[in-house]
C-alpha cells in the first residue's frame, strides 16, 4: 500500500537529493552517461511484469504500453549518446588578449548542474513523462540527481 508522503518525508528526499547532488555532479560524463543506459537496461529487463503492473494500474493497452516503454528507453540511451559527446555543455574559451587595451582576459565558461531536479509525474504517460523519461534523462545528463512525485494513478509503475 501506498501513503502521501509527509512534510518530514519531502524534507529527508530534499537533503538525501542534496547530498547525491554533490558525488553525482562529480561523474564524468562517460559515467553519467552508462548509469542512463543501466536504467534503460534495468527497464528493458523488467519485461513483461512491468507492463502487467502498469496494464492493471492505468488500464491502457499492452501495445501502448510496450511502445511507450521502447519510447523511454530510447529517451534514456539517445541522451546517454548526446551527454557522453558533451556537446550540450557549451564550452568556450577566450584566451587573453594582455595587449589589448584595456587588456581583455581570459574568460573560460560552461554549463554545470545547478542541483536536484524534481519530476511530476503525469498521468498519461506512466513511463516517457514520468519517472524514467526525457526530463529525468536530461536533469541525469546534466549532473542532478532527480527526485520523482509519482503520479497517484500509476504508483506500482513509478516504484
Amino acid at each position: 500500500m501506498f501513503k502521501d508522503a509527509t512534510t518530514q518525508d519531502i524534507d529527508n528526499a530534499l537533503q538525501l537529493a542534496w547530498k547525491a547532488f554533490h558525488i553525482y555532479r562529480q561523474c564524468t560524463l562517460k559515467q553519467r552517461a552508462g548509469f542512463m543506459r543501466a536504467i534503460a537496461k534495468e527497464i528493458e529487463r523488467l519485461g513483461d511484469e512491468l507492463l502487467n503492473v502498469t496494464g492493471e494500474e492505468t488500464n491502457l493497452p499492452e501495445a501502448r504500453l510496450r511502445n511507450e516503454r521502447a519510447r523511454t528507453i530510447y529517451q534514456l540511451t539517445s541522451y546517454a549518446d548526446a551527454c557522453e559527446k558533451g556537446d550540450w555543455l557549451e564550452v568556450r574559451i577566450d584566451t587573453a588578449l594582455p595587449e589589448k587595451a584595456p587588456p581583455k582576459p581570459d574568460i573560460r565558461k560552461m554549463l554545470v548542474p545547478l542541483g536536484p531536479v524534481i519530476v511530476f509525474g503525469a498521468a498519461n504517460f506512466p513511463f516517457a513523462y514520468s519517472t524514467a523519461g526525457g526530463d529525468t534523462a536530461t536533469a541525469f545528463a546534466a549532473g542532478c540527481p532527480v527526485i520523482i512525485k509519482a503520479h497517484p494513478a500509476h504508483a506500482r509503475t513509478s516504484e
